[in-house]
């Protein structure tokens, strides 16, 4: 008999334990080498974990279990033989009918002079008084009758009330997730350690929509992926970080750390928790390369592919909550980050262009910054930057070529 001890493997740096959210196998099952056979969260994904080998698994640990990197959390025999494929389950026999049993004949008795819960006729009157149905009250005379007593002492229900019996009052309680957990704290400490603020702006979709209609379909033969919004906010997000270095900079006590290069973290939902996959020096991106970037990265976010080093890092942050149907919110920043940019639903608004009224597509986006490193005058001007760039993106980020710009 040989046996494999599987330990958890470092997902990343500064990650030290994490917690085993599900056995995709069970004890004792025959496990192929690389299929994966738990998921596991630490503080910063959610990763599945393969088998190291072929062979009979004995699981160690328990879901829900925090276990620390290195610790054995299943054993596998690898001497065990592939067991061969189980014949076909036969159909189950028929059970026999049980036997027909009649019930007993019961001699009728005369009615009672009042049936089981029906009211005398004074605690009718304060029932109806009271707006309590009869039903809903026990009675305590004879036969079930209910009495003028029970009437009186019998509960009013509150306005809007519902009966026990009219839906569910079930409720359930599930822990939260390591994932989740860090988030949560991560998110409190960012209110209190910060000085938030948000800005906010509202910008015209209609060159973009232009664009998109026009060249949407020779930008995906060519470059194999659809010519998206994100690709012109990345872009206009990176020219605006240049204009405004310090909402690309992050605080270190008393200490500011400017970056040269835009590393953009792009909030992706999936099935376990909104994940910030980084998109790598988006500023030197094209449109192809910061489409084809963010494909792959949310693929892999909502496969449960996603690695640590795919989401760590990033100096400014990009979250559409749009898509969702939002129409405003105030993001929150994600720390050591100072600022992050809110994009949100698109809707057909009249708007005043010289002096007459049309209708455009209008999206308001909003700006959170840490005001202990970003000004107002850093925010809004950074702000506007975004804006001219989405309401002209022809001269600001296609360099007045737009198939050029493109690369059609």
């Amino acid at each position: 008999m040989s046996i494999l001890e599987m330990k958890v493997p470092s997902p990343g740096e500064s990650i030290t334990e994490v917690e085993i959210a599900t056995w995709l196998v069970k004890d004792g099952d025959y496990v192929e080498k690389d299929q994966p056979i738990a998921e596991v969260d630490s503080d910063k994904a959610t990763l599945e974990l393969p088998a190291e080998e072929s062979g009979t698994i004995t699981l160690k640990a328990e879901e829900g279990e925090v276990v620390q990197v290195g610790q054995v959390v299943c054993l596998i025999d690898t001497s065990a033989a592939k067991p061969e494929g189980s014949a076909p389950a036969q159909p189950e026999a028929k059970a026999a009918e049980p036997a027909k049993v009649e019930a007993p004949k019961v001699e009728a008795k005369p009615a009672a002079t009042y049936a089981t819960g029906t009211p005398s006729p004074a605690a009718k009157k304060i029932l109806d008084e009271k707006g309590v149905e009869a039903s809903q009250v026990s009675g305590s005379g004879k036969d079930g009758r209910i009495t003028k007593q029970d009437a009186e002492f019998a509960s009013v229900p509150a306005m809007g009330s519902i009966s026990a019996t009219s839906g569910s009052r079930a409720s359930s309680t599930t822990k939260l997730s390591v994932l989740r957990r860090k988030v949560a704290a991560r998110l409190v400490s960012v209110k209190n350690e910060t000085a938030m603020l948000t800005t906010f702006n509202e910008v015209d979709m209609s060159e973009i929509f232009r664009i998109r209609k026009q060249y949407k379909e020779e930008f995906a033969q060519k470059h194999g992926v659809g010519l998206g919004f994100m690709s012109f906010f990345t872009k206009a997000v990176t020219r605006a970080l240049k204009l405004y270095p310090d909402v690309n900079a992050s605080i270190d006590g008393d200490y500011k750390i400017n970056y040269d290069f835009c590393d953009i973290s792009v909030a992706v939902s999936g099935p376990k928790g909104l994940m910030v996959p980084v998109l790598r020096n988006a500023e030197d991106m094209s449109f192809r390369g910061v489409e084809s970037n963010i494909k792959s990265l949310a693929e892999k976010v909502r496969d449960g592919k996603i690695t640590v080093d795919e989401m760590t890092g990033g100096t400014f942050t990009l979250t559409n909550g749009g898509t969702f149907g939002s129409m405003m919110s105030t993001p929150i920043i994600n720390p050591p980050q100072s600022a992050i940019l809110g994009m949100h639903n698109i809707l057909q608004r009249p708007m005043a262009i010289d002096g007459q009224v049309v209708i455009r597509p209008m999206m308001y986006v909003a700006l959170s910054y840490d005001h202990r490193i970003i000004d107002g005058k850093e925010s809004v001007g950074f702000l506007v930057a975004v804006k001219e760039a989405i309401d002209n993106p022809v001269e600001f980020l296609l360099g007045g070529d737009e198939r050029k710009g493109l690369e059609l």
